[in-house]
């Protein structure tokens, strides 16, 4: 892991800690090539067109996608977990939906066009 993504890491509260460990398995064991990089200074995962990205905010955990579109199915599902335009928010000690959530990460990875 790159050095500035491994201090992001390092400098996420512990309540947040479980969710942001979670989710960065689930991308890279999806996709074992991805690239990591910091981009707009939270951890961005790389593959082709397509990326997502993680980011501890004060309240939750947010899983950021290119587009909004990745979203729709994700939201007719859990309408009680906080979304944004392209985003999702996950409070801490929330229940992580890991089957819908592997496949908004998919789609952003893989659709990023459409």
């Amino acid at each position: 892991m790159d050095q500035s993504v491994r201090k992001y890491f390092d400098s996420v509260a512990a309540d947040r800690e479980p969710h942001m460990t979670a989710l960065h398995k689930l991308i890279t064991d999806l996709y074992p090539d991805v690239i990591v990089d910091m981009s707009y200074k939270m951890p961005t995962y790389r593959r082709g067109d397509g990326w997502v990205a993680l980011a501890s905010q004060k309240r939750y955990v947010s899983l950021y996608t290119c587009g909004a579109h990745h979203l729709a199915r994700f939201k007719e599902r859990h309408p009680e977990i906080k979304t944004g335009k392209g985003c999702i928010n996950f409070k801490a000690g929330e229940r992580l939906p890991l089957a819908d959530v592997r496949q908004v990460v998919k789609h952003a990875i893989e659709h990023s066009k459409g």
